[in-house]
């Protein structure tokens, strides 16, 4: 088989960056055609930055990377530099790019690339808030037919929130793009929470990457040595949680996760629940399946391969 093409719209983070790296590193499965930035994590001028510095860590100066949208469709910008640090990739002490930002839109890079190829070809792999895939669609619903799927990190149901009680910090952030998206017909795999809480760099793990001893290996070790103490202080868990590398995961071995295909609505107008993914698990209403939502993972499967992965950069 060929490999599947993908754009890759993120907001890096520590786990975008992880997860940027394993599609690099895995050509023969993954064709990154482009790398699309959007607010989120950090403000669009960090991620866009970050990007760029992933891409060189991975010796790919070759990607083009677009700056996208700077703020929700509809809401001011809320960010994470709490769980990620000033800069969004705070722990290995990268060097700033030099490869160019590209001049194009991010958003006009979606339209243009998705219109230019033929339909059901494009899988488009959101690691952040969904912003840029719906204004894309928005401004050019003609390209809808043309994506072969979205396979995207956000949202939970037995898990809930972990921005508020009910929300994950993706869905959050931009709530009436997720509605689009999930509104879009596109078939649509996620990784919510409940997958990615299971995915835990745990001190073995992370000493499996240092091991590696290439600089992409070591830089993924600092980084979630600089995460982790966050989400073990607020989880109580023996580690981090390695949220968007589940996406990139799922493009190389599908056989890694067990989910349902069920019906997916994101909250848009409660000021109690706003951005949750009102996940039908149960079936208990007669809404249309509109997204295979995941609920486990094999998490040494996914570990081995993602170690495995990056002794490749």
């Amino acid at each position: 088989m060929s490999p599947r093409k993908i754009i890759i719209d993120t907001d890096p983070g520590q786990d975008d960056a992880v997860a940027i790296l394993l599609a690099l590193a895995s050509p023969d499965e993954i064709e990154v055609l482009g790398i699309t930035a959007v607010a989120g994590n950090v403000p669009l001028p960090l991620t866009a930055k970050n990007a760029r510095i992933v891409c060189e860590l991975a010796g790919r100066t070759d990607i083009p990377v677009f700056a996208g949208c700077d703020a929700p469709l509809a809401r001011k910008l809320v960010t994470a530099e709490h769980v990620h640090g000033k800069t969004g990739l705070d722990g290995p002490n990268l060097p700033d790019p030099t490869m160019p930002l590209q001049e194009m839109h991010g958003v006009d890079y979606i339209i243009d690339t998705l219109r230019s190829a033929p339909a059901n070809s494009v899988t488009l792999c959101p690691l952040g808030p969904l912003t840029n895939i719906a204004k894309a669609f928005n401004d050019a619903p003609d390209i809808i037919e043309k994506v072969q799927e979205i396979v995207l990190m956000g949202g939970a149901y037995f898990e809930v929130g972990n921005i508020t009680p009910t929300a994950e910090f993706n869905i959050y952030v931009d709530p009436e793009a997720a509605d689009i998206v999930f509104k879009s017909g596109v078939p649509i795999t996620v990784m919510p929470l409940d997958v990615t809480h299971k995915a835990l760099v745990t001190q073995p793990r992370n000493d499996a990457f240092r091991a590696i001893g290439n600089t992409a290996g070591i830089a993924v070790a600092q980084m979630t040595d600089f995460f982790e103490r966050f989400d073990k202080e607020k989880y109580g868990s023996n580690g981090a949680p390695l949220h968007d590398p589940c996406v990139t995961a799922y493009l190389i071995r599908p056989d890694l996760f067990t989910g349902r295909h069920i019906n997916v609505e994101i909250e848009t107008g409660s000021d109690l629940t706003l951005g949750m993914t009102v996940a039908d698990w149960w079936g208990v209403t007669d809404r249309p399946a509109n997204a295979t939502f995941m609920g486990d993972i094999d998490a040494d499967g996914f570990f081995a391969l993602l170690t495995e992965r990056l002794a490749r950069l």
